[in-house]
C-alpha cells in the first residue's frame, strides 16, 4: 500500500470517526481531540490511540465498540486496534474551534 493509498484510508476513518459522539457530549470524537494517532498499516490494518474527556466514561466500552465497528467498515481496513490511553491527558485545549464553538468556550 502506497503513502497516498494510506492517506485515503485515514480521510475515511476520520469521516466515520466524526459520526461518534460521547452520549453526554453533543460534539464527535474527532473534534473533541480524543483521537491521538491513526497509523494505516500496509497489510490494511489500522491502529488508533485515543482517549476519554475523564478516566472513569461510563460510555467507554460503547465509544470503544462504536469506534471499532466504524473504522472496521471503512474500505480497505481489514482490521482496527482500539488503544486507550491516557497520556497526555485529555484537556479543553485538544477540542478543535468547532468543538469550542458548539460547547460554548
Amino acid at each position: 500500500m502506497n503513502q497516498e493509498e494510506k492517506t485515503t484510508i485515514e480521510g475515511r476513518i476520520v469521516d466515520v470517526l466524526k459520526t461518534v459522539y460521547d452520549p453526554e457530549i453533543p460534539v464527535d470524537i474527532y473534534e473533541l481531540g480524543m483521537i491521538y494517532k491513526i497509523d494505516v498499516k500496509d497489510d490494511c490494518t489500522v491502529d488508533i490511540d485515543m482517549t476519554f474527556t475523564a478516566p472513569n466514561c461510563p460510555a467507554a466500552d460503547f465509544i470503544l465498540e462504536d469506534v471499532r465497528t466504524k473504522v472496521e467498515s471503512v474500505e480497505g481496513v481489514k482490521s482496527a486496534n482500539i488503544n486507550l490511553v491516557f497520556e497526555p491527558a485529555w484537556d479543553q485545549s485538544m477540542m478543535s474551534e468547532e468543538a469550542r464553538l458548539e460547547l460554548g468556550f
